[in-house]
C-alpha cells in the first residue's frame, strides 16, 4: 500500500472516532450530562490562545468566584485526529463546572487537505501551549487555579494521556489526575492487529508506515517498520512510554472489540501504570468496540470511578 494511501486509510478510519459518539444514554448517564444554563455559571467561548484559526478554547466558570482556590478541568473532542470540535463535549463540561470546577474544552488544527501538516505530535504541542492560556483566562476572571486535571475521549484520549504523562511536569499547576476513554497510547506495530499490521508482509509494512507517518508528520520508511527503529521517533506521541512513578492518578476505558484504535496497546498502558505504581483504574469492556456501546454497567462503574478520583484528588472545597 502506498503511503499516500496509508494517510488516506489515517483519515477514513480514524474520522470514524467522530461517528463513534461512545456516548450511549442509559437511564443513569443524566448523572453525568448535564446541559449548560447560566444558573451554572458563565461560559466564555473561542477564546485564542495561538495564532491558529483553530487556536481557540471555551471556558466555563461555576457560579460564584468567592473560594480563594479551585482546580481546572480539562476535556479535549474525540473526531480521530481529523474531525470534532470543543462544542461536542457541552454537556460533559457543564457537568465539570457543575461539580465546581472550571472547565474547559480545547481546539486544535485537525489534520485535513486544508492542512496536512497537522500531526498528533503538532496537535499534543497545540494543547501544550494552550495549558497556560486557559489558567491565564481563569484568573482574570478571579479564578485562581491551584491544580488540574486532564481528560478526553478517543483521539482526546490520547491527547490527554501525552499531556498528563509528558508534560505534566511543565504545567503551570500540578496536574493532580487523568481520564478518559479509547485514547491510543502507543504504536507497537504488532498491537495494530486491527488494521494488519502484525502480518510480515510488505502490504502490513507498507500500511503501518503510511498511518503512522501521518500520525506523527514525519515519513517513516518501511524499513524503519521493518527493523522497528520507527518506535523511537513514536517516541514523543507514544503516552504509555512517558509514564513514571510521578504519573498522575488515572482511569481509562477501552472496548475489547475496538476496531478503530488497537486494543492490545491498551495493555500496554496498563502494565506502564502497574509496573510504576500509578494509582489507576482500567476498565476493559468485553462486549464493546470503540463506542463503549454493549456494557452499560460497567460503564457507569467507570464514571463512578471518575468522580471517585475527582473528588479524592480534586476536591471541591
Amino acid at each position: 500500500m502506498p503511503i499516500w494511501m496509508g494517510i488516506l486509510v489515517f483519515i477514513l478510519a480514524f474520522g470514524a472516532g467522530a461517528a463513534s459518539k461512545f456516548m450511549i444514554q442509559p437511564s443513569w448517564a443524566k448523572e453525568y450530562s448535564v446541559a449548560w444554563s447560566d444558573e451554572l455559571g458563565t461560559r466564555m467561548a473561542d477564546l485564542p490562545y495561538g495564532d491558529g484559526e483553530a487556536n481557540k478554547f471555551d471556558l466555563y466558570l461555576p457560579a460564584g468566584n468567592g473560594k480563594e482556590n479551585y482546580g481546572l478541568v480539562i476535556y479535549l473532542h474525540a473526531g480521530g485526529f481529523t474531525s470534532g470540535d470543543k462544542s461536542g463535549d457541552v454537556e460533559m463540561l457543564s457537568w465539570l463546572c457543575q461539580k465546581g470546577y472550571v472547565a474547559a474544552g480545547i481546539n486544535y488544527t485537525l489534520r485535513s487537505e486544508a492542512h496536512p501538516e497537522a500531526s498528533v505530535l503538532t496537535q499534543s504541542n497545540e494543547i501544550r501551549d494552550a495549558i497556560p492560556k486557559v489558567i491565564e483566562a481563569a484568573e482574570k476572571e478571579g479564578y485562581h487555579i491551584d491544580s488540574m486535571g486532564i481528560a478526553g475521549g478517543s483521539a482526546g484520549h490520547a491527547l490527554a494521556m501525552i499531556y498528563a504523562y509528558r508534560d505534566a511536569s511543565q504545567a503551570p499547576v500540578p496536574v493532580k489526575m487523568t481520564f478518559g476513554a479509547v485514547g491510543p497510547s502507543c504504536f507497537h506495530r504488532e498491537d495494530w492487529d486491527n488494521y494488519g499490521f502484525d502480518r510480515e508482509t510488505e502490504e502490513s509494512y507498507q500500511g503501518a508506515a503510511g498511518i503512522f507517518s501521518a500520525m506523527l508528520g514525519e515519513m517513516l520508511s518501511v524499513e524503519e517498520i521493518k527493523d522497528g527503529s520507527y518506535l523511537e521517533k513514536m517516541h514523543p506521541i507514544s503516552a504509555a512510554e512517558w509514564i513514571t512513578a510521578e504519573a498522575p492518578p488515572t482511569v481509562v476505558a477501552y472496548g475489547t472489540y475496538d476496531r478503530v484504535q488497537p486494543f492490545k496497546a491498551s495493555l500496554r498502558l496498563k502494565a506502564a501504570l502497574e509496573e510504576n505504581g500509578v494509582d489507576f483504574q482500567y476498565f476493559e469492556m468485553p462486549h464493546s468496540g470503540h463506542g463503549l456501546q454493549n456494557d452499560h454497567a460497567l460503564y457507569k462503574q467507570w464514571m463512578e470511578a471518575v468522580e471517585e478520583y475527582l473528588d479524592k484528588y480534586m476536591p471541591v472545597k
